[in-house]
């Protein structure tokens, strides 16, 4: 885990200034304090801060090949990178080091552009190729590593984290308000915008040539629904058997290994099946809030740990401790982010750093095997439709019935969703089960852009993208472009603004693959909600854990501590002299949000969000 850094000039007799390309990665040493280096050839820097994993002595990047053809920076691990050795090895490539990145170097020696299909990990690199004069990079998949760009006037920048780019002299810190636009939807932006005019972010899954000034970039994956799975029985049994194996690649590590263990499904699925595969003793590390037992799940984690035998470590942080670190977080992020879970989940990688330097997750699972409610709400939507139809589904809505619990607490959403356009655009009605803005709407002056832009209309472009006539996979799909994207840069900045790489085997492509080609109804089986995840683990993870229903996330008692002790911080931010002073704000409506904030609203959040990050990245440069 590591962070990267490039500057290339179409101009061929400009060079890359050296002590920029240092400053722009210095900037990310948080993300690689036991390393760095650069690379300068004429008009092409590489700049790389490492944080050592594997093959802690040969590992140092840039790395070339022996004549110097190519070179790599590079972020991320190869989890399959032992069984890439060996076939390059077979071919009569041959290594100076135990590294994961001279494989990957390697590998585009071998394969080119097609290197990326065949790689099993979380990455995001780029690879200077002298004999193509040419910029190859990519991301992953799923999208668990980050990479960012800029083009213009003739220079291509990228960089793991927005912040370096900004440390070049062309780039202005300019907001861009079709963004904002999305922001005050969606909290999170579509697309490969970001909230900076000019910089985007490579998609998932994508690939980028930088040639001769231009910039190509074509898609090398995506989800596939095409029922092509066996049946549920042969289904689960391969789901067994890809958990335990995406739990032993991410093992793979020269440095010791934890897991986060919350006392959900997910992560108590890779405690247990990490604990079995390792011959010493597991680290497990929890957070909680002592103020209130509903936002405390630590007991459930300490119920998996001591059945596993591991050692468990926990972190309770207090409402002082978020206004504390509230912008020092933003400015990890670079960009607001939706949902409070990001303040509990920097402490608990704080922890974890303190014991471990690579820690597994169960980040995914809930978009991947249909876990959240609202997938549920769609499924029961859908069934109330096919009964006004009279068609055969009598069989679902019985079988619904003993998992509606699930809903609880979504009863405005259902009151609003079921009371406006039932038989309406399937997007359109998804869309408003996501949008935050029945609460943003008016505080928030999002003027300028692109007039003819509109969220929506983005939101049911991607919406209908992918082939399926299953509304489930079209919410699926959009999540997992989206809204997983957001809680990604969550995982990805909390973990490395400590130094500590996080894993992700539920996001194992092969897992994905697997359950995409699952037709949607199979997953709510028996009406219940990650319905064959619960089947391939249900000999794994402790019973009281399997058949648990109030299983929150990562709850934080926001609501308590902004109309309690954090009033005076609130109130500051919010509506002193500098946000009145900003012009974008509707002072008024600001002063109404922050009285008249619900229980789980997210208003409040988002406007401080976007307040500090104004302040980090505009007011301070």
């Amino acid at each position: 885990m590591c962070g990267i850094v490039g500057i290339i000039h179409s101009d061929a007799d400009r060079s890359v200034d050296e002590n920029l390309l240092q400053a722009m990665t210095d900037v990310l040493i948080h993300r690689g304090p036991d390393d760095s280096g650069s690379w300068i050839c004429g008009p092409v820097g590489l700049g790389h801060r490492r944080l050592s994993i594997i093959d802690l002595a040969g590992g140092h990047q840039p790395m070339s090949v022996p004549d110097g053809s190519m070179v790599i920076t590079y972020n991320g691990e190869i989890y399959n990178y032992l069984e890439l050795r060996e076939e390059l090895k077979r071919k009569n490539f041959e290594f100076r080091t135990q590294s994961d990145t001279e494989v990957l170097l390697q590998m585009y020696a071998a394969h080119g552009d097609r290197c990326v299909e065949l790689l099993n990990g979380m990455f995001s690199f780029a690879i200077w190729d002298a004999s193509r004069n040419c910029l190859f990079a990519a991301r992953d998949r799923m999208g668990i590593k980050p990479f960012y760009y800029y083009q213009e006037r003739g220079l291509f920048l990228f960089a793991s984290e927005i912040k370096s780019l900004l440390l070049h002299p062309a780039i202005e810190a300019e907001l861009d308000h079709d963004a904002l636009q999305d922001y005050l939807d969606l909290q999170y932006c579509l697309g490969d915008k970001t909230l900076f005019r000019g910089i985007r972010r490579l998609l998932p899954g994508h690939r980028l040539t930088w040639e001769a000034g231009q910039v190509r970039i074509e898609q090398y994956w995506d989800l596939d629904f095409t029922p092509r799975a066996a049946g549920e029985k042969e289904v689960v049994e391969r789901l067994k058997w890809l958990l335990a194996d995406a739990v032993r690649l991410c093992l793979r590590s020269d440095v010791p290994v934890g897991t986060h263990l919350s006392g959900g499904l997910d992560s108590s699925t890779i405690a247990v099946l990490a604990a079995d595969l390792l011959d010493s003793n597991l680290s497990v590390f929890t957070g909680g809030f002592r103020n209130g037992s509903r936002y405390d799940e630590s007991s459930h984690a300490r119920l998996v740990a001591e059945k596993i035998g591991a050692s468990y470590f926990e972190v309770f942080p207090k409402a002082q401790d978020l206004a504390d670190t509230f912008e020092d977080l933003i400015y990890y992020l670079d960009e607001p982010i939706a949902g409070a879970a990001v303040f509990p989940q920097y402490f608990l990688s704080q922890l974890a750093s303190e014991h471990v330097k690579v820690v597994l997750g169960g980040q995914g699972a809930d978009e991947i095997f249909c876990g959240y409610a609202r997938y549920l709400l769609a499924h029961l939507e859908k069934s109330l439709k096919a009964a006004i139809y009279g068609e055969t589904i009598a069989p679902d809505l019985k079988a619904l019935a003993p998992n509606l619990s699930y809903l609880q607490g979504y009863e405005p959403t259902m009151e609003r969703l079921f009371s406006h356009d039932l038989f309406g655009s399937d997007a359109d009605r998804y869309f408003r089960l996501l949008q935050r803005s029945q609460d943003m709407e008016g505080i928030v002056r999002a003027e300028g852009g692109d007039r003819s832009y509109s969220t929506i209309a983005a939101f049911r472009a991607e919406y209908e993208r992918p082939e399926t006539d299953s509304a489930l996979d079209r919410m699926l799909y959009i999540d997992v472009k989206n809204h997983l994207q957001s809680l990604l840069q969550l995982e990805d900045r909390t973990s490395m603004a400590v130094s500590l790489e996080s894993r992700l085997p539920l996001l194992d492509h092969r897992i994905v693959e697997l359950a995409c080609g699952v037709p949607a109804s199979a997953r709510f089986g028996d009406g219940q909600p990650k319905h064959l995840f619960r089947k391939a683990i249900a000999s794994t993870v402790p019973r009281e854990i399997l058949e648990r229903k109030d299983k929150m996330g990562f709850p934080v008692p926001i609501y308590e501590w902004f109309s309690g002790e954090l009033r005076p911080f609130v109130e500051d931010i919010l509506l002193g002299e500098t946000s009145r002073s900003r012009g974008i704000f509707d002072m008024a409506a600001v002063e109404h949000a922050v009285t008249a904030e619900r229980p789980f609203g997210r208003t409040v959040w988002g406007l401080l969000s976007l307040e500090l990050w104004f302040r980090r990245f505009f007011d301070k440069r």
